[in-house]
């Protein structure tokens, strides 16, 4: 049977980093991989994680199955992190979360639930999205289509297209909006443009499916997840995927929520037992470790507000980098605007430098990034900077 199958390409990004990683340059730069690194290149555990951690070493006497919903206490903690403790949605008791296996395994639980609602649904997704937002909605059954998103041109959010698509969406469709921090450009809707495509999701009916994996990352906890909330606030039903793999540095334990929302308690209650048959076919039951790192952190006053302090040091380290890049290449004498860099949240942005340059830069720098130019923000320290936008300049 074996002997049928050809052989698929490695995943672009892990392609780039086992190119990386055999590179000898001592001024190598990976701008691929998208983990956040400190200023030493180096995804550190946070402090707040390794005293939750420890915690558990002394408390935990079991390691039984935990269920397919995952920890109880894991998915409270979560459903008030996204939402907030006096959203609606949890006052009304028409909100469920269970425990994943990350925000991809998130991802695909949603995707099976909406096959069992509508087999071979139509999910509409952002041009463009995360890479693997596409083949993993298609393994599970679901027709893709785009809907306008970023302007390359002029390297800006083409809303006037996104919103036109939007409106022509059929009512019984999915549509994938990112919370924040959109992956790959960096650009994000505003509280008014978010404003306008709820009213969209209310007036045609789609139903909302919102991708979270950045919360924290790009303005802070409640600023990140403003559009959500507003659109838990707008339409009947809506789901939900969160991870915890950035914004705790939780990326091996592999820890994600996905959050139901329905019109009812009742008809959320049936949602929720269609989710969980899906689950027990896919993986059954979900990983322990990382919902019981997370579920403490957030349960304990002295964790959560160290965790507060460890996230919006991350947030600003990211942010900064972003000013000192464009800084920088102005110092280089670069007269292109790269301005747009400042505008935008989170780990990544398109650098809008064409295909054959970010193979120059790889070639003869030693600088390693998607081809499409979508950097890692994270990948910039002070370190490497100068020689990161001289290089830039040099190829451009």
């Amino acid at each position: 049977m074996f002997g049928n199958l050809k052989a698929l390409p490695a995943d672009p990004i892990l392609g780039l980093l086992a190119k990386y990683r055999e590179d000898n340059n001592p001024n190598k730069i990976d701008l691929g991989v998208g983990v956040y690194k400190n200023e030493a290149g180096h995804t550190a555990i946070l402090d707040c994680v390794k005293k939750a951690e420890k915690f558990r070493l002394e408390t935990e006497d079991t390691k039984v199955y935990i269920g397919p919903t995952g920890s109880p206490l894991f998915n409270e903690e979560m459903t008030k992190l996204i939402f907030s403790d006096e959203h609606q949605v949890i006052t009304h008791n028409r909100v469920r979360t269970v425990s994943t296996p990350g925000g991809t395994g998130a991802l695909r639980v949603a995707a099976e639930f909406i096959g069992s609602c509508k087999q071979g649904a139509t999910i509409w997704v952002s041009n463009p999205t995360w890479a693997n937002h596409t083949g993993l909605f298609q393994a599970a059954g679901l027709t893709v289509k785009t809907y306008p998103y970023y302007d390359y041109e002029n390297k800006s959010l083409d809303f006037d297209g996104m919103l036109a698509a939007l409106k022509k969406v059929a009512a019984d469709d999915v549509v994938l909006l990112h919370a924040c921090c959109h992956n790959p450009s960096g650009m994000d809707l505003t509280s008014e443009q978010w404003q306008q495509v709820a009213e969209v999701a209310k007036s045609v009916g789609f139903l909302p499916l919102i991708d979270m994996a950045y919360q924290g990352f790009g303005q802070g906890l409640d600023e990140d997840a403003y559009g959500l909330r507003l659109m838990a606030d707008s339409v009947k039903e809506m789901i939900v995927c969160s991870s915890c793999s950035k914004n705790f540095g939780l990326y091996r334990e592999r820890i994600g929520a996905c959050s139901i929302i329905g019109e009812s308690s009742t008809g959320v209650d049936i949602a929720h037992s269609v989710l969980l048959s899906d689950i027990r076919c896919i993986y059954s039951m979900p990983p322990a470790h990382g919902a019981a790192i997370v579920e403490t952190i957030l349960s304990s006053d002295e964790l959560r507000n160290q965790w507060y302090d460890e996230l919006k040091e991350m947030r600003d380290r990211i942010n900064g980098n972003r000013k000192l890049l464009v800084e920088k290449l102005i110092e280089q004498g670069v007269t292109r605007d790269f301005s747009f860099i400042t505008r935008q949240s989170g780990m990544f942005s398109f650098l809008g430098i064409t295909p054959e340059q970010v193979q120059r830069l790889q070639d003869e720098f030693s600088i390693y990034m998607v081809g499409s130019s979508r950097m890692s923000i994270a990948g910039i320290a002070q370190s490497n900077v100068d020689y990161l936008a001289e290089s830039i300049a040099k190829v451009l």
